[in-house]
């Protein structure tokens, strides 16, 4: 759901009789990519979701102990997707091993139903990663929605990161932990089970290569898909951009994201909640 980060996804293009929409564009969307609010911001109300105060819970989001397998595992979650409190279809996340040991297949589906259909059936991301020195390195990333598609390779051993992007060639130097707006995700994953989530990250949108802020903003209890759920908030922003994105990750089910927010002026603009997962 990063994918969110940056992104104005699901909108259609034209506008729905009685409804005033803004112009869907395509976006690396990533970590749900939520902008953030900082540290000391307090986590939003989820509408019709029972959060607990942080100080009284459990540390769900303790690190792992010593010598513990920081991996993670393989999962398949669906999710309801809403604009502005509309339904507007249905997203899929999918963490799959890639062909070659230690690599893996991250995939974000975003399809359109009824009469959003109409202005935009399907948007897809994916990208293909593995693990080195314990944290995530992307080494390809596509984007596609409709005949707008984002193509990215990057090469560590060069530092270099090189494609297309809507047409326009792309060449960018990579600095180490640098991600693209799929696979920022699975780092905050592993992060997140460690104990140690930088505050900031390196991330390549579009074209571009940016720097967004995070913050654990503390746990919360909330009522999903899969029954109420201990969570740790995690917000992303990027300097001086009002567009937020927060993300609660369950500890008990290896830190999947179980719910995604995106607030613009503290509006909220998209939003994602978990309605299955398979391991």
């Amino acid at each position: 759901m990063s994918a969110l980060e940056g992104s104005d996804m699901i909108v259609p293009r034209r506008p729905v009789v009685g409804i005033k929409m803004p112009a869907l564009a395509v976006r690396g969307v990533a970590a749900m990519s939520l902008a953030i609010v900082t540290a000391a911001t307090a986590p939003a109300q989820t509408p019709g979701a029972a959060q607990t105060p942080a100080a009284a819970q459990a540390p769900s989001g303790a690190p792992a102990p010593s010598g513990t397998d920081t991996a993670i595992a393989p999962f398949s979650a669906h999710y309801l997707a809403d604009w502005k409190n509309i339904n507007v279809g249905t997203s899929d996340l999918e963490l799959k091993p890639d062909t070659e040991p230690g690599h893996y297949l991250y995939t974000w589906t975003i399809t359109a139903r009824g009469i959003f259909r109409l202005y935009r059936s399907e948007v897809t991301q994916k990208s293909w990663l593995s693990v080195d020195a314990g944290h995530i390195r992307p080494n390809r990333y596509r984007g596609e929605d409709g005949s707008s598609s984002v193509n990215l390779d990057f090469d560590w051993d060069a530092r270099r990161a090189s494609g297309t992007s809507e047409g326009k060639a792309v060449d960018l130097k990579l600095e180490e932990g640098t991600q693209d707006l799929m696979s920022i995700q699975v780092e905050v994953m592993r992060d997140l089970r460690k104990g140690d989530l930088p505050k900031t990250f390196q991330i390549i949108d579009k074209d571009r290569l940016k720097e967004f802020i995070y913050a654990e903003e503390g746990n919360a209890r909330i009522r999903t898909g899969l029954g109420e759920l201990d969570t740790v908030i995690v917000s992303s922003r990027q300097a001086g951009n009002n567009r937020i994105l927060r993300m609660w990750f369950a500890p008990s089910l290896g830190f999947v994201p179980v719910q995604a927010e995106r607030t613009r002026d503290g509006k909220l603009e998209f939003a994602m909640r978990i309605k299955s997962l398979d391991r």
